[in-house]
Parts: C-alpha cells; sequence; structure tokens
C-alpha cells in the first residue's frame, strides 16, 4: 500500500517553487513583442504591472481554496467538490495529456536551444541546429529531473530551491549590466514598429509569461503549516515574480531603448553584451538554460501530484494513485507523465507547435477553478477558510472575465488546434461515462 503526502514544504520551499516555475524562459521570448504593441516606454511597464495584478487575483482565489481545502491535487480537488466528480476527472485528464506534460515539454524545447549554443550538438556528426540534437537534450533534461523527483521530495524541492535562487540573480545581474553599460543610441530608430502588435496579443503573452502562479495548490497538502504559508507563498511568489519582470524590462528599456526593444531578436543577450562584449552571449545562453532547469523541475514536481490525486480517485487511473513510502513520491504518476513529455517532444518536435497544443485548455480551468470560489462558498458554507478572498466577488469576476478574454483570443486565433483540444476532451469525457457505467453495472449485478 501506498502512503500518504509528508508536510515538507517550508515558506521559503512554497515561495521558491512559485518563483522557479513562473520565471522559465518566457520573459525573454516575450518581452519585445509586448514592447512593440504601445507607443510609450511607460505602456511597457503599464502591461506587465496589469499582468501581475490580475495574476495576484487569481493568486488571491487559489489562496482561499488551497487553504480551505489543503490537500494534494489543487484544482482537482477544488472542481470536484464544486461541480462533481466529472469535473475533477477532466481536469486530471487534461492536465495529464495536454497540460502538464506539454508545459514540461515548452521549457524542454527552451533549454535545448540554449543548451546546444553553450556545449554544440551531442550529436558529433549532426549539424548544429539540427533538431535531432533538440529532441536529444530535450529529452534528456525531462528525463534527468524526473529522476532527481523519483529519489524523493527533499532532493526535488533542493534542486529547486537552488535554481531559482541562481535564475533570481541571473535576472538582477542583467539589470546591473544595464546600468553600467552605457545607453545604446543607435536602437533608436524605425520607431514605425511600435503599436504594430494588438494590445490583446500582448496581454496574452504578459498572463502566459506569469503562468505558475497557481502551482502551490497542487503541493498543499506537504506545506508545513498550510493555514498560513499557502497565502503567503502565493502572494510573496506573485509580487516577486512582478518585481523581477519590472526590473527586467526597465533593464531592457534602459540598455536598448524602446525601439531596440521591440525590434531586439535575443534581447536579454543584446542587454548584456554592451557591458560584456566577449562572453554576453554565453553567459546570457547559461542563465535561460537555468530558468528553463527550474521550471521544468517545478513542472515535474507539482504535475505528478495531479495525476497522483486523479488515480487515488478514479478507477482508470489508479495505477498513478499511489504514493511511495520510502521516497516519498508518486513514482508511478512521475514515470508515466514523463513519457507523456517525451511522446509530446519526438511528436511535435518544436516549441511554437507545443504552445499551441496547449493554449487552449488552461484558461478554461482556470476560469472554472476561480468561479469555484464562489460555488463553494454557497455549496460548503461550514467549512473552514483561513483565508477569505480580499474583494470577494469582485476580484473572482475580474479575474474570471481576463480568462474569459483569453479563451476567446485562443479561439479565434488558432481554431485548428482548439479543435484538436475539444477532441481530446471529449476523449476523456468517454472515458469517464464509460468508467461510470461499469461501475454503476457492478454495483447492480
Amino acid at each position: 500500500m501506498g502512503s500518504v503526502p509528508r508536510k515538507e514544504l517550508s515558506l521559503f520551499d512554497s515561495t521558491c517553487l512559485i518563483v522557479g516555475i513562473i520565471i522559465g524562459a518566457g520573459i525573454y521570448e516575450t518581452a519585445p513583442t509586448v514592447a512593440s504593441s504601445v507607443t510609450h516606454w511607460w505602456g511597457v511597464l503599464a502591461l506587465w504591472i496589469v499582468g501581475g495584478l490580475l495574476s495576484l487575483a487569481g493568486a488571491l482565489c487559489y489562496a482561499e481554496l488551497a487553504s480551505a481545502y489543503p490537500r494534494e491535487g489543487g484544482d482537482y480537488v477544488y472542481l470536484s467538490r464544486a461541480y462533481g466528480p466529472w469535473a475533477g476527472f477532466m481536469f486530471g485528464w487534461i492536465q495529464l495529456v495536454i497540460v502538464r506534460p506539454g508545459d514540461i515539454a515548452l521549457m524542454a524545447f527552451v533549454f535545448a536551444r540554449y543548451g546546444q549554443r553553450l556545449f554544440g550538438s551531442p550529436l558529433e556528426t549532426a549539424d548544429p541546429d539540427s533538431p535531432y540534437a533538440m529532441l536529444v537534450y530535450a529529452g534528456a533534461v525531462v528525463a534527468v529531473l524526473t529522476a532527481i523527483n523519483i529519489l524523493g521530495v527533499r532532493e526535488g524541492k533542493w534542486t529547486q530551491n537552488l535554481l531559482t535562487v541562481v535564475k533570481a540573480l541571473g535576472l538582477l545581474a542583467i539589470l546591473v549590466a544595464a546600468i553600467v553599460a552605457p545607453p545604446d543610441a543607435p536602437h533608436e530608430r524605425n520607431t514605425e514598429v511600435l503599436g504594430s502588435a494588438p494590445l490583446s496579443l500582448a496581454l496574452i503573452l504578459v498572463l502566459f509569461t506569469f503562468g505558475g502562479w497557481n502551482e502551490m495548490a497542487y503541493v498543499a497538502a506537504e506545506v508545513k503549516n498550510p493555514r498560513r504559508n499557502i497565502l503567503r507563498a502565493l502572494v510573496v511568489g506573485t509580487v516577486a515574480v512582478t518585481m523581477l519582470y519590472l526590473l527586467a524590462n526597465a533593464a531592457f528599456l534602459y540598455a536598448l531603448g524602446h525601439t531596440g526593444m521591440a525590434t531586439s531578436e535575443a534581447i536579454a543577450a543584446d542587454t548584456i553584451r554592451a557591458a560584456f562584449p566577449r562572453y554576453g552571449g554565453r553567459m546570457i545562453s547559461a542563465l535561460i538554460c537555468i530558468s528553463a532547469l527550474g521550471a521544468i523541475n517545478g513542472l515535474i514536481f507539482t504535475g505528478a501530484r495531479i495525476s497522483y490525486a486523479v488515480g487515488a480517485e478514479h478507477k482508470p487511473f489508479r495505477l498513478l494513485g499511489r504514493w511511495d513510502d520510502r521516497t516519498g513520491t508518486p513514482i508511478r504518476a512521475l514515470v508515466v507523465q514523463a513519457v507523456i513529455a517525451l511522446v509530446l517532444i519526438v511528436g511535435l518536435g518544436s516549441f511554437q507547435r507545443t504552445i499551441l497544443y496547449t493554449a487552449a485548455a488552461v484558461y478554461s480551468f482556470y476560469f472554472a477553478t476561480s468561479l469555484s470560489v464562489i460555488v463553494l462558498r454557497r455549496k460548503e458554507p461550514h467549512i473552514d477558510r483561513p483565508y477569505k478572498l480580499t474583494g470577494y466577488p469582485f476580484t473572482v469576476i475580474i479575474f474570471c472575465a481576463s480568462c474569459a478574454f483569453l479563451i476567446y483570443s485562443a479561439l479565434i486565433y488558432k481554431p485548428k488546434e482548439a479543435a484538436i483540444s475539444c477532441g481530446i476532451v471529449l476523449v476523456g469525457l468517454v472515458i469517464y461515462l464509460v468508467s461510470r457505467r461499469r461501475i454503476s453495472n457492478s454495483a447492480s449485478a
């Protein structure tokens, strides 16, 4: 028999988990497009502040839910209690097949791209930019970090803490480099690029870059003193990331100017190259690799807990609902998650195709989970809520409205990918209905 989760995560561990997952490589990929969507430099910072405030609104919704229901599984638990077992099952299914392995693969591709710049191709006869070399790097990092997390929760959280501290210091290093190096005036040209990207796209990219603040809910059962530390970790982690993103964008603006920032193809490298012209490219490649590693490790750590929660309550996935008493980890869930991520890496083959695979499903469940704050207050008023949402119900309404906007935008931008996601959702619904029918037949026999 499997054991149950132990409370191993301190406030520092929990905060590092949140910060480490949010700060992947998204800031380096999205900052130029966000800058090109506005015509004034202050608009760049304003967009990131809006993204931080919306993310904080979502984090506060999750803080009430996680402190009231401090159990392994996060959204799975809240959706099941609010709407019924089918909703929790569907969340677990989408996370298992689409969202979590897709996010892991996404960051693995980022690591692979910059890993090749640092270390060259792992295939001796391959072209330096060979897609096969990318697959080797991406697959290897998923396998290694999964193995570390299988060893035990302490190994997983120590790895996360180290990577998070290093990547946060790296972002601060970019700020210092921007201050040391004088602004590069020649970048202030081609001003027609400013305002060229739609604001809706910029907001989508900003909120994508903030994605991950909800991860605390998935490991709530392992948090020490959850009545206090869940709220603190969510708020401190989200605010810390917002400040780091603002500092990073301020550094980009100072070093490159607004137009230079909007037209840069390697924004962090361009920023740091002025101060370190010889080693700047390799330094920033190392930073992005570390950032991606921290995100992958956090996604692996928390994602397996979702699969464990689904397997513990639903017969079709019972294989995943076992907790290993010796290591203190859900080994089977970790292995299955890694296998699916590796299949996606090989099958999708690129960063862009992977992000399109995951986008349609994510905000649908953000919407449903945030709305469950209202549903559960009415449905289960007797539950002790150590933290009650600030600004209720307006905080919920604002965040749900932003989710609805992002869902609509995803459907308009990429209807084919949305159709594929809907097909996968239907497969999960069929599995649930068939399993429930079998249970009913067995009970009546």
